[in-house]
């Protein structure tokens, strides 16, 4: 696996934004370690010869407490970039008022390049939407909220 600028600023660039202290990738090649101090991040690499297995590690997120009453809280999977939309230009996947199931996508979070959908995870009709497109969002983060059917 090679690492190119870019990799290590869109890695960099999501740390920054997240509330993650600690982000460890571990590959046959080396064992890089970013750790988040007072002063920006700190980075610790050791090389290693034998093969081991991609690792990537953050410590536990802090608790969030931002629940409503009676509604669902559909949350980010991950950090990255949430996309209310498959593409520009192109209408949301939901709007406020729809009514959702399950498996209905309500939006794509990318990360590292890679487009991953989120899925409403219940039934209900949406009634807020917090996750604002083209915004980064946090591992956690409240992308919108449904009343259950």
């Amino acid at each position: 696996m090679n690492l190119t600028a870019d990799d290590v600023e869109e890695i960099v660039k999501l740390l920054d934004s997240s509330f993650y202290d600690e982000l460890r990738l571990k590959t046959s090649k080396f064992d890089l370690r970013l750790r988040r101090a007072a002063g920006g991040w700190t980075q610790e690499v050791v090389t290693e010869g034998e093969a081991k297995v991609l690792e990537a590690a953050a410590l536990k997120p802090a608790a969030v407490s931002d629940e409503v009453e009676g509604l669902v809280s559909v949350r980010a999977p991950m950090v990255g970039t949430f996309y209310r939309a498959p593409k520009p230009g192109a209408p949301p996947f939901v709007e406020i008022g729809a009514e959702v199931a399950e498996h209905t996508v309500i939006g794509i979070i990318e990360t590292m390049k890679l487009m991953n959908s989120v899925a409403a995870g219940a039934s209900g009709a949406v009634v807020e939407i917090l996750g604002v497109n083209g915004e980064i969002v946090e591992a956690g983060q409240v992308l919108l909220r449904l009343k259950k059917a």
